[in-house]
């Protein structure tokens, strides 16, 4: 058979260039590649008299091939084919150009779509769109008179036409960061708008977070109550990235919410893992956290801890540490329940701090610093100004700004009614009575006061001792003592016990004419005592009893 007439679109080698040029520069400033694809498969149809035409694209996903635009008189545009089938998937995977002059004979040639829309395919050209070994996809041109000079021509459309999707591919990745990076930003500043404002610089409650990244997972939060006492939180999420910055953001707010109106910190966090767990995402993430409410007036601290770092009391040279009872939050519903375990600390003096797993997993000279580090560094730091503690741990952990490798959070309870006195948990029985009046008389006068001044305080404290040993067990319970002076100041005595919480409206001073043989308690001590007030017990429950005694 004799070769046909050369066509007179595609017969020019000049024109050929041209087209391939008017594509290239097509493919490298467009900003809609459909469109553009469409208008240049039309363009390349029309050039070398082809009755159809379509675009494949390979679905980075999946790696199935995926019709993108298609000219002629069927719209297959969406048509999916399986990696390797047809003979765009053979072209595609041999990353050769091919000419089919007789469809129906080649075994590659799927003909289900021509019996889905009608139309008969008899010849085909196909070239791969690839650039440096990397095949994107295939054009395909149906039903013309292929020479192999139009094969040539394809194969280097097919480039042209590459380098237009890779391009699209990168401004679309370069948008998709520019939006990450502007939803990063935001969350950022949501992140840093909840965390607690300026605190003066004597309050007892202060902490610090660096993320590790642009967002965090940790958090901290430190609430001032209408009664004098501060609620605070200190809480981790568990992975990394926007999903835990969110997940951070929602137990934060709870937090917030909830702490104005629930005042033990057991139930606070039961409630907070109830709304987790109903509102979970299912992405199985949770959260360890640690929640609290600090008496300045006492100095003591009532904690849950949800599975979090043990809280470290530093007092007197010594650490004392307080793990959790309870798993994480969000896990299930049941494992931290309402009347979960809390834990009543008398601070003495002494400061609590509580931190993240990225203090203790952060590396110094190769070694993971662990609990015994992070207590040595604390340590080093207890001589500080407490504002400065934070500053000056994160300084030893992160020299010349460098980035941590996970997020940094620490937050600082510290008694400051400075070192009592005395700080003594006993157990209340009678016999452990007279140990008490002789610490009581020993730490008075160390303090400066006049031996009438200690007669007076142990008259009241053993008072208070008699009646909370007759009236507030019912067989042995704990008494909390503390006795503190400020310089030049007054004494302050307090006695928490953890019994039934008294009615503080029905105490009062009988009239001594009513007085029964042993009811002269609390006329004693209100005699002896320059004032005495029963409080609400920053244990949770109990009692807590104030005495104040002036020093001449």
């Amino acid at each position: 058979m004799s070769e046909p007439p050369p066509r007179r679109q595609s017969g020019s080698y000049h024109r050929q260039l041209d087209l391939v040029a008017e594509m290239s520069i097509a493919f490298a400033s467009s900003h809609d590649l459909r469109e553009t694809l469409q208008r240049g498969l039309a363009k390349v149809a029309a050039f070398i008299e082809a009755e159809a035409a379509s675009f494949f694209l390979v679905d980075e996903d999946t790696g199935d091939l995926v019709c993108e635009a298609c000219v002629g008189p069927v719209d297959i545009t969406g048509v999916r084919l399986p990696p390797g089938e047809g003979i765009v998937g053979r072209v595609v995977g041999q990353n050769v150009a091919t000419i089919v002059k007789d469809a129906r004979s080649d075994p590659h040639f799927g003909a289900l779509m021509d019996g889905r829309t009608g139309f008969t395919t008899r010849t085909i050209l196909c070239a791969p769109l690839s650039v440096q070994g990397r095949c994107l996809g295939a054009i395909e041109l149906i039903n013309g008179v292929f020479r192999s000079g139009d094969r040539q021509l394809l194969r280097a459309l097919g480039a042209s036409v590459a380098l237009g999707v890779i391009n699209a591919r990168l401004a679309r990745a370069m948008v998709e960061r520019e939006r990450v990076a502007r939803e990063l930003e935001l969350a950022a500043e949501i992140q840093r708008a909840m965390l607690p404002a300026a605190l003066p610089e004597d309050f007892p409650v202060r902490g610090v977070n660096h993320p590790a990244r642009q967002v965090s997972g940790d958090f901290f939060d430190i609430l001032r109550r209408s009664d004098g006492r501060i609620a605070f939180a200190i809480g981790d999420v568990s992975g990394k990235g926007i999903n835990a910055s969110l997940l951070m953001t929602k137990t934060c707010s709870l937090f917030r919410c909830l702490a104005k109106t629930v005042e033990c910190p057991g139930r606070l966090l039961s409630a907070i893992n109830a709304e987790l767990c109903e509102t979970a995402g299912g992405g199985g993430m949770f959260v360890t956290m640690v929640a609290g409410l600090f008496d300045p007036d006492s100095g003591s601290a009532l904690i849950a801890n949800a599975g979090h770092e043990p809280p470290l009391l530093y007092r007197d040279g010594a650490f004392t540490d307080y793990p959790a009872a309870v798993p994480p939050l969000g896990i299930e519903p049941g494992l931290v329940p309402a009347d979960m375990p809390e834990t009543w600390i008398a601070l003495g003096g002494g400061c609590l701090y509580l931190f993240t797993d990225g203090l203790t997993e952060t590396r110094r000279n190769g070694r993971m610093l662990g609990e015994e580090g992070v207590r040595r560094l604390l340590a080093e730091a207890s001589d500080l100004p407490a504002g400065d503690r934070p500053a000056f741990v994160l300084g030893r952990l992160l020299p010349r700004n460098r980035a941590p490798r996970d997020d940094l959070t620490l937050l600082l309870v510290e008694d400051r009614r400075g070192r009592p006195l005395l700080a003594k948990r006993f157990t209340a029985t009678p016999a452990c009575l007279s140990e008490i009046r002789r610490l009581v008389a020993t730490a008075v006068l160390s303090g400066g006061c006049p031996p009438a001044v200690a007669a007076d305080v142990v008259l009241a404290v053993d008072e208070a001792c008699q009646n909370i040993i007759r009236h507030g067990y019912h067989g042995p319970g704990e008494v909390a003592l503390e006795i503190h002076r400020a310089e030049d100041g007054p004494l302050d005595v307090q006695l928490i016990d953890f019994a039934q919480t008294v009615d503080v409206a029905r105490i009062a001073t009988r009239c001594l004419e009513e007085v029964r043989p042993g009811g002269l308690g609390l006329h004693f001590m209100r005699s002896v005592m320059d004032e005495v007030s029963f409080l609400p017990s920053p244990a949770g429950s109990g009692n807590l009893l104030k005495m104040t005694k002036a020093v001449p």
